[in-house]
């Protein structure tokens, strides 16, 4: 099993229990630690990324501005920021400013159950992104994606919508 294919199973506590294929671990259900980053301007808007239309779910919905999962032995920033630099071409300071569990079926046959460590970040650097990843960018406001989150839900990813209200929280700390 190669180790960029595997994920970290994790219990309610983000203790390691196991690794697993991560196809496998998405289609039984299984809860495995994962991170996702949300990128801000100086102005305080918010970098979406469009995932690529061939991703084996969620194609082509926007969502935040990069997401995965460590790979075993690996931490969660630092598999923060290879993604970052992987998915979009670019790098920043990132802190972690809350976890969350979510478990919900993402399209049928694909379960995500995650242990997800959110990350946040301040740059004004524009992205060069990976085209298999994700295929457009956006800088949006805060109210205004509130608002689209609202009118038009299914543009966007289900986990980006479960964690939005903590991430608003977040960002009416720091602008």
């Amino acid at each position: 099993m190669k180790a960029e294919e595997s994920v970290i199973l994790v219990d309610e506590n983000d203790n390691e229990i196991g690794v697993m294929e991560k196809m496998e671990a998405h289609i039984q259900g299984r809860r495995h630690r994962a991170f996702s980053i949300f990128i801000f301007n100086k102005k305080g808007e918010l970098l979406l990324q469009k995932r690529a239309g061939d991703k084996y779910h969620s194609g082509g919905k926007w969502t935040n501005t990069c997401c995965s999962h460590p790979r075993p032995g690996e931490r969660s920033k630092d598999a923060a920021n290879r993604r970052l630099r992987e998915e979009m071409g670019m790098e920043a300071d990132l802190s972690e400013v809350f976890s969350f569990l979510y478990d919900t079926e993402i399209m049928p046959g694909i379960i995500e159950h995650e242990y997800d460590h959110v990350y946040v970040g301040i740059s004004d650097t524009l992205p060069v992104l990976n085209l298999e990843e994700a295929s457009d960018y956006q800088y949006i406001s805060m109210k205004e994606l509130s608002d689209e989150l609202n009118t038009n839900p299914n543009k966007y990813t289900k986990w980006l919508k479960i964690c939005f209200e903590k991430v608003m929280e977040y960002h009416h700390q720091i602008f």
